[in-house]
């Protein structure tokens, strides 16, 4: 199972379910899910959540 980080780091740079969707280029409702873990995001979307909260990828997402 894909787990992550989003929703901590999310906080950590004070950014919005909103604020992140538009840093990135998807939908509020695509950063929720991702942040429930019932979505798993494309690897470029995932570099670009990666990117946004200066972290590397593997510390946003990884296999439990």
């Amino acid at each position: 199972m894909l787990r992550n980080r989003v929703k901590e780091l999310r906080a950590r740079f004070s950014l919005t379910q909103t604020d992140l969707a538009k840093k990135i280029g998807v939908t509020r409702q695509t950063v929720g899910l991702i942040e429930k873990g019932d979505y798993a995001p494309s690897v470029t979307l995932a570099i670009k959540m990666a990117k946004t909260f200066e972290t590397p990828i593997e510390e946003v997402f990884w296999l439990d």
